[in-house]
Order: structure tokens, then C-alpha cells, then sequence
């Protein structure tokens, strides 16, 4: 088989970028394919510090810190009339301590263009329509608007995201163990007045009436944000029947009228951009890695967007493969189970520990618990910076820990 590429990258998200920068560094032929055209909408603003790491040491931080998104310093929460906060500089891990929020359309192309721009080749509005690979290579078949083409490489990376391009073409979905839940999400202008509430962090509001209902608020550097509710669709048929007829802004909105702490919030917002709904997002796969091929971010495993993950763990595994592929493609022996999919699932697992303690309710009593002592919270804060592959964190060396966090901070009596 004649190769034209060392590696073909399909999807141009933040994991696709990643791997392109770090192979193009380590001298590989690779190229981007992307079935759409940028900018695209997409959902995951929120960044964690992690990430600016992963972006320095792929060289792409400046024009990210050049683009001039929203500051972000931490989290906060509301529940009825209880509130908390988590400063990320404040955390138990070394590292950064502030991110961005970030429209994801300019982020995704701020760092496409700059992957482009070190000499990348970036090929939009080309679809993979099928796949082979063996030990030897791949061959993917792309359709493209002037026609169709045949990309031979040495290696390629899935980095398509929800699209889980090559799990569905290789057959290596497998059932998430997460229930399915729903997202109803848009973009308005906010309306929020100056110092209604820190536009630094975002903002995740807890349903009075069910703990497993809850809305994100992530304020842009523009005046607008980000508003979504993630749901059981049970909740949303409820919402539905409740008002027949409505589309789902009108649902969205609706529900957001259920938190009256949210509500008031933004009270004065624009309701200018129709909501778009995703259903059942929470993915798993058979494996991460295969002959001639390895998934990358959310086309492997998606959890759930309550910590602001996904863009984490897509950038760790680009970071986390570029240098295994180049020494394979050389001719070195690498273990993909020890090397790459055991280390990624590492903090993976930290993460799910969290968003399953946090639908349990287990995870807010331990967020909004009168009595934290300082060195856990910085723990935990550091879970929530995206720091879920620190070792030296005893809730990342062992979730189960969360467990015990949870039974002493339950409310007495229940």
C-alpha cells in the first residue's frame, strides 16, 4: 500500500487540532479532514485549566490568549438559597489556575487556523464515508464537492466527536452505563446587570425540585452566554405536555422560569438564537485504540457536561497519543492498553467518580456543606480545574474516596 499521509486526522475539533499540532512538532505528515466548514456551532465553552497547559506545549496558547475570550477563575453553584464557589487558583494541584469561556464557533477556529498556519494541510467539507485499516495502514473513502477520493495513511485518529465517526464505521460502540439524559441549550444576549454575578465562572444552578435537573450559565467576553438545561427526557416530555405546541426555546425557557434564582438572573435577556437539543451524548467504546487507528476525546467515551470535561479529556488525549503514534510509525514497540487508553481512562474515571456522585445529590452536599475544611475543598477544586490526571490527589489516586466525602458531609438524618 502507498501511503500519502504518515496520519489523517478526521475532525478539526479541539482534539483533531491538538494531535495535528503536536504530530506536525514531531515532524510527521499529517493532515486535518473535516466534514464541515468553520466556524460551526458546537457546545463545551467552558474551559478547565488543564487545557492551557496542553495548549502551551502544543505551541497554540497565544493566539488563544490573543483572541480575547472571557476570563475564567472557577465554578459557581446555586441551590435555592444556598450558594458556593470554587476559585480554580485556589487548588490543591500545581499548574494553571484561570481558563477562558469561550464561544466554541472562534475557539475551534482559532485553533484550526493557527494548526493551519504552521503548515498543516486542513481540507474542509471532506466526509469519510468508510474505512479500512489493518496493521499496515488505512484507507479511508472521502466524498467532497469534487467528488470523491481514496486517503491512503500510516495511522489515523478519530477526532469527530459526538460524529464518533470510526465507532460507527468499525462497529466499536458499546452502551454507555450512564442513564440518557437530554441538553436543551441556545445562546442569548443576557441582559445581566454590572455585578449581578461574576462573569469569571461559570454558573451551575440545581433545580429546586430535583436534584438531577440543572442548567449552566457560561458568560462570553460579548455580553451574551451560554444557557442550557440537562435533563432526563422524561422531565422534558413532562415540559412538553405541560405546554403543547412550544418549540424548544419556548421549553427552554419554561424551564429556566422553574429556578426562580436563574430566572430573575437574566431577566432582562434576549431570547435571540433558537435552541438546539442532544440527546443520550453519553458514549462508550470497545476500545480507544486498534490496528492503525486510536480515538481521541469524545469520540471514545463523553460522560456528561456538568464539570466541563469534554474539552479536557480531548485535549489529553491528543497529547497523550501524538508521541505514541510517532514512535510506532519509526518502528518502536508501544503498548496502546499501558501507554495511552489505561493513563486516558486514569482521569476519566476521577471525572465519572464526580458527575456520578453529583447526580446521586452526594456531590452537593459536599459543595454546599457549611463546614469544608480548606485542604479538601482544594482537592476537590482541583478535579474541578480539569486536574484529574494528578496522582498525588487522593481523589484521583482513588475515587472511591468521594464515597466517604459524601457520608460526612450528608445532611444529619438522612
Amino acid at each position: 500500500m502507498t501511503h500519502d499521509l504518515d496520519v489523517a486526522i478526521l475532525g478539526a475539533g479541539p482534539s483533531g487540532s491538538l494531535a495535528a499540532a503536536f504530530l506536525h512538532k514531531l515532524g510527521l505528515k499529517t493532515a486535518v479532514l473535516e466534514r464541515e466548514t468553520f466556524p460551526r456551532f458546537s457546545i463545551g465553552e467552558s474551559l478547565l485549566p488543564q487545557t492551557m497547559e496542553i495548549l502551551e506545549a502544543a505551541g497554540l496558547l497565544r493566539p488563544v490568549v490573543e483572541a480575547g475570550f472571557q476570563h475564567k477563575n472557577g465554578a459557581a453553584f446555586r441551590r435555592g438559597d444556598r450558594a458556593a464557589e470554587f476559585d480554580f487558583r485556589h487548588k490543591s494541584s500545581r499548574g494553571w489556575g484561570t481558563t477562558y469561556q469561550v464561544v466554541r464557533a472562534d475557539f475551534d477556529k482559532v485553533l484550526i487556523d493557527a494548526v493551519a498556519a504552521k503548515g498543516v494541510p486542513v481540507h474542509y467539507r471532506h466526509e469519510v464515508t468508510a474505512a479500512e485499516t489493518d496493521g499496515q495502514g488505512a484507507r479511508l473513502a472521502v466524498r467532497h464537492p469534487g467528488g470523491n477520493l481514496e486517503v491512503k495513511a500510516r495511522f489515523i485518529l478519530d477526532a469527530t466527536g459526538f460524529g464518533r465517526l470510526l465507532p460507527r464505521l468499525l462497529k466499536l460502540e458499546t452502551p454507555s452505563k450512564f442513564p440518557v439524559r437530554m441538553a436543551l441549550f441556545t445562546h442569548i444576549r443576557d441582559g445581566i446587570p454590572l455585578g449581578g454575578m461574576d462573569r469569571n465562572k461559570i454558573l451551575v444552578s440545581v433545580h429546586p425540585a430535583d436534584k438531577a435537573v440543572w442548567y449552566w450559565l457560561i458568560p462570553f467576553s460579548n455580553g451574551r452566554c451560554s444557557i442550557g438545561v440537562v435533563a432526563e427526557p422524561r422531565l422534558l416530555e413532562h415540559a412538553k405536555q405541560n405546554h403543547p405546541g412550544a418549540d424548544e426555546t419556548a421549553l427552554l425557557r419554561a424551564l429556566v422560569a422553574e429556578t426562580p434564582t436563574l430566572d430573575n438572573l437574566i431577566g432582562n435577556a434576549v431570547w435571540d438564537t433558537p435552541a438546539r437539543s442532544l440527546k443520550g451524548y453519553a458514549a462508550n467504546v470497545i476500545s480507544l485504540h486498534g490496528p492503525s487507528f486510536a480515538l481521541l476525546g469524545n469520540a471514545g467515551e463523553f460522560l456528561d457536561p456538568v464539570f466541563s470535561s469534554g474539552v479536557t479529556i480531548a485535549m489529553k488525549s491528543a497529547a497523550l497519543i501524538a508521541p505514541l503514534v510517532a514512535r510506532h510509525l519509526s518502528g518502536g514497540s508501544v503498548d496502546w492498553a499501558r501507554e495511552y487508553d489505561q493513563p486516558l481512562r486514569k482521569g476519566v474515571d476521577a471525572f465519572r467518580a464526580f458527575v456520578d456522585s453529583w447526580y446521586r445529590g452526594g456531590f452537593q452536599d459536599i459543595i454546599f456543606y457549611p463546614g469544608q475544611q480548606p485542604e479538601v475543598k482544594a482537592m476537590i477544586c482541583s478535579i474541578l480545574a480539569g486536574y484529574a490526571w494528578d496522582a498525588s490527589n487522593p481523589y484521583v489516586s482513588d475515587p472511591a474516596r468521594l464515597k466517604v466525602l459524601e457520608e460526612l458531609c450528608a445532611p444529619s438524618g438522612s
